[in-house]
């Protein structure tokens, strides 16, 4: 797994140490980086649910489009379903510390397990296709969003990233996932959408789940 800089490797498997400029903003008493439970929030889903404030870190993962069975996606649609017809669609940091963690496993930590078991045709194996990953991550680091810690496995692509001005997560996602395939088909003589159309984000609650993410 290839990983942005400053990475542990005694916690390989576990996450890895986010860049200082993201540690800059919160040293410089910039705005707050973190989700706020005050502010207006833009709440969506499909698979998976999406939540949005301008100005925030999110942890994002995507992965390839056959980096998961078609049985453990309806598993999650059913697991989402049966958690909302529960607890509707409550703010996590309202919810019980047992709840949270159940939340976390649910939605996070099940999936990044399911994606580690290496499913698919799992192409950023090669390196040259790491490379093509890495440098779409650095482009336009610092003129459209701040780019934390990232890692990149077989199958999928873990990343901490901080939208800059108005710019949304959404359409950075859509230019990584868009210049990456494209470049990684031609490398690989693929064709096709490589990446699933939609990827896992979340709105970094506080600097104890940054460090939780790294």
């Amino acid at each position: 797994m290839d990983r942005g800089p400053g990475f542990r490797p005694e916690k390989i498997g576990a996450g890895w140490k986010p860049l200082p400029r993201i540690f800059d903003l919160m040293e410089d008493q910039d705005p707050d980086i973190f989700f706020d439970e005050h502010a207006d929030t833009l709440k969506t889903a499909r698979y998976l649910p999406h939540w949005r404030q301008d100005g925030k870190l999110y942890f994002v993962t995507w992965r390839q489009k056959d980096g998961l069975p078609k049985e453990r996606l309806e598993e999650l649609v059913g697991d989402r379903e049966a958690w909302q017809r529960t607890h509707g669609h409550s703010n996590p940091n309202d919810l019980t510390v047992h709840l949270r963690k159940e939340y976390t496993r649910l939605y996070r930590e099940r999936v990044e397990q399911w994606l580690d078991a290496g499913h698919g045709s799992c192409v950023l194996k090669q390196e040259a296709a790491r490379s093509i990953m890495v440098e779409a991550l650095h482009h336009f680091d610092g003129v459209r969003y701040r780019l934390g810690s990232y890692a990149i496995a077989s199958n999928h692509v873990h990343v901490l990233v901080l939208p800059l001005g108005d710019l949304s997560l959404s359409g950075i996602l859509h230019s990584w996932k868009s210049f990456t395939s494209n470049a990684i088909n031609k490398l690989t003589g693929r064709s096709g959408s490589l990446w699933q159309d939609e990827s896992y984000d979340r709105l970094v609650r506080d600097a104890d789940e940054l460090h939780g993410f790294e």
